[in-house]
């Protein structure tokens, strides 16, 4: 999916939600154990009931490659129930030489289809380089939103090219700029850090930032959209338990639907505010 399209089904559904997919089979509703594929048949009803209101889906691998080859299979077939036209990231959190990392590649592109993978950046440019392709994306670590980004993403720094302090996350954005362009690299830039957006939109005025952390991490979506929108859209921003676990009863599908509806109406309105 190009950056044109990805941001033409942004304004048609006046949405830049993205559903995270981290289904835990320990906390779906109790009725769904009995299916053949429990997992499969709680996302197949997530993915039918909040569609019309996301431009996106997050399956992340860590839950599906917890059970084993069955949750692969369920990853598989997860893929194929969601629509062509909206954006899929696969959030593996991969990033290892370059060899490796095509072959990571090869798996989430060629074999389940995804648009785009969420990359580590700490090994480097060969690392990350044979994720890029024409109409897919890396979505590169940035500033994560979990308690543990203090221990190095915010460390300073001395830049090797400039010579001056900078946070180390903020040398991860402007070196990774030479990477890839606006049309094939975003970056993960974690809610609970919307004070710091700003400054980060200052150094990637242009690229698309995967924003997770509203809901249950306690992100604001009204801070993160004031900081984070750019002229082009340029954000998603990820709910997932907030939106999957609305309710642990047999009406799980309508809570997920609603919760899904009240979070894009409320992005509908930053919308229009922001881009009447």
């Amino acid at each position: 999916m190009t950056r044109a399209e990805l941001t033409q089904n942004i304004l048609r559904k006046k949405s830049y939600l993205c559903v995270g997919l981290d289904t835990d089979i320990t906390k779906i509703p109790v009725h769904l154990l009995k299916a053949e594929d429990p997992v499969f048949e709680f996302n197949r009803q997530i993915i039918e009931a909040t569609q019309e209101y996301c431009v996106a889906y997050k399956p992340n691998l860590a839950f599906y490659e917890s059970l084993g080859p069955n949750g692969l299979l369920t990853l598989e077939k997860t893929m194929k129930v969601i629509p062509e036209n909206i954006f899929t990231i696969a959030d593996a959190k991969r990033g290892d030489i370059g060899n490796t990392s095509e072959m990571y590649a090869r798996t989430f592109y060629d074999y389940y289809h995804f648009d785009s993978v969420t990359v580590a950046p700490y090994m480097g440019k060969d690392s990350v380089t044979p994720f890029l392709r024409e109409g897919k994306w890396v979505i590169l670590l940035a500033l994560t939103s979990n308690a543990g980004s203090m221990d190095f993403q915010l460390s300073e720094i001395c830049s090797p090219v400039t010579g001056k302090e900078e946070k180390l996350y903020e040398h991860v954005l402007r070196t990774s700029q030479k990477w890839g362009t606006a049309e094939e690299m975003m970056y993960v830039v974690g809610a609970t850090h919307p004070d710091l957006l700003s400054s980060i939109r200052k150094i990637i005025p242009d690229h698309f930032l995967l924003v997770p952390g509203v809901g249950a991490q306690g992100g604001s979506l009204q801070e993160v959209s004031a900081s984070g929108l750019n002229d082009h859209v340029g954000l998603l921003v990820n709910s997932s338990r907030q939106i999957i676990y609305a309710s642990s009863a047999e009406d799980f599908a309508d809570a997920a639907r609603n919760e899904a509806k009240k979070i894009a109406a409320e992005m509908n309105l930053i919308l229009e505010k922001r881009f009447s």
